[in-house]
């Protein structure tokens, strides 16, 4: 049944808008009379539905009835990972309770209020009430289910567990988001100090160091090596000051070109893997990402070499996503997995013994489950590390710099006032 998107008047005489499934413009128009509003506009919605109403606090009558109220906010904001795995949990908790799957997608698009969610899940109703497999439905909305997400609902179709695959794959996403936050927040501090301190230098260079410059032109005395170099830097910063600022946008932007290009990225991930603190940190987090991608795929009955495919393409570092092609094509011809990953020399020997104990053992991927904890829980630490001692370093490295400015400029003062006494 397809999706419209409506504009009208409602009872109180105020304009609405909102989304509706009906058979035909026909019929909504008599459904909504029913409740009291005059429809000026139907539209039917694909994917990115278009609504009345202004944005920020309007609101819009949507379901059945019209009865409840959501923020137009959801018309002008995409769909978040956090939505998804909310969807993901409750249709796997409905499922598991005895509820069909198209009564379960019924009753999630009734209560999803984002309407760039809401179009898509009631495409996705409209494709299973006529046939379609779930995944088949979910396939055709690649931007909201990627393909690690609809192999893993078709593994579940196929085998006849569903809802566990489900709940799964919402573990999946949730551990996902929560190591993305964790990456992430860990460098927004750096990042706030090291613009606070560059406004700081930047303030100072330009506005008071030129001023006090030329109090000490005007005595005419020789000034300390380090109130030179002050006084030039203060010069240079602030007669160039545009063409700097020009010139490190310049050198950023070629940096960020540089590596999207195929051999940039390569030599750029390369790097990182090198650098003392950063590299070890990096292959955690992408051999977090791999082991447990892996595991959920494994688990849910998909096949080692579709599994693979899938894994490789959530590591972010492509040196490391290069290793596993090269294992996927090993294990095509009967190796080990845990041969081939220790052979490309960028897998930790502890994640290599417990694949190969797994292996063994015939319990993969509960074995690459552990070495997703063991290593979510190292990436925690290390990251805790990370600021803890980034922390201290950044306010020396700061407070250096500024003791360093301000003695430049106090010594020729002290100085005079030694001389003139």
């Amino acid at each position: 049944m397809p999706m419209y998107a409506f504009k009208g008047i409602g009872p109180s005489g105020k304009a609405t808008a909102g989304i509706r499934d009906a058979d035909s413009p026909k019929t909504l128009r008599q459904l909504l009379r029913k409740d009291g509003i005059v429809v000026t506009s139907v539209e039917v919605t694909k994917g990115n539905v278009k609504g009345g109403g202004k944005p920020g606090g309007a609101k819009v009558s949507s379901g059945k009835g019209l009865g409840r109220e959501v923020d137009l906010g959801g018309l002008f904001g995409g769909v978040k990972k956090a939505e998804i795995s909310g969807f993901t949990r409750q249709l796997a908790t409905l499922l598991k309770s005895g509820i069909p799957l198209a009564e379960a997608l019924g009753a999630l698009v009734e209560q999803t209020e984002n309407v760039r969610f809401k179009a898509p899940l009631s495409e996705i109703r409209a494709a299973v009430n006529e046939g379609s497999s779930l995944a088949d439905a979910l396939g055709k909305h690649k931007k909201l289910f990627d393909e690690l997400y609809c192999s893993m609902v078709r593994a579940g179709e196929v085998s006849g567990n569903l809802d566990e695959v489900l709940g799964r794959l919402a573990d999946f996403i949730e551990s996902s988001l929560k190591l993305k936050s964790k990456v992430s927040g860990a460098m927004v501090y750096p990042i706030i100090m090291m613009v606070i301190g560059l406004v700081i230098m930047t303030v100072l260079m330009v506005a008071v160091v030129p001023e006090l410059t030329k109090m000490f032109a005007q005595k005419g005395k020789v000034l300390p090596i380090n109130t030179r170099m002050l006084i030039t830097t203060s010069h240079i910063i602030g007669d160039y000051f545009l063409f700097i600022f020009a010139g490190l946008a310049l050198a950023i932007w070629g940096i960020v070109y540089w590596t999207r290009t195929p051999n940039g990225r390569k030599t750029w991930h390369r790097f990182i893997l090198k650098l003392p603190a950063i590299g070890p940190l990096a292959r955690k987090v992408n051999v977090t990402r791999f082991a447990r991608t892996l595991s959920t795929m494994l688990h849910a009955g998909v096949p080692m070499l579709r599994a693979l495919d899938t894994a490789k393409m959530i590591m972010a570092n492509v040196i490391m996503r290069e290793a596993i092609e090269t294992a996927k094509i090993a294990v095509t011809e009967g190796e080990s997995l845990a041969v081939t990953l220790k052979r490309s020399g960028h897998f930790p020997p502890t994640t290599i013994h417990m694949i190969a104990v797994g292996e063994r053992a015939g319990q993969l991927e509960q074995m690459l489950a552990r070495v997703a904890d063991t290593y979510d829980g190292e990436v925690d630490a290390a990251l805790t590390r990370f600021t803890t001692l980034l922390e201290p370093l950044m306010l020396v490295a700061m407070g250096g710099t500024v003791a360093f400015v301000v003695f430049s400029i106090l010594q020729p003062i002290m100085d005079m006032g030694s001389f003139a006494n």
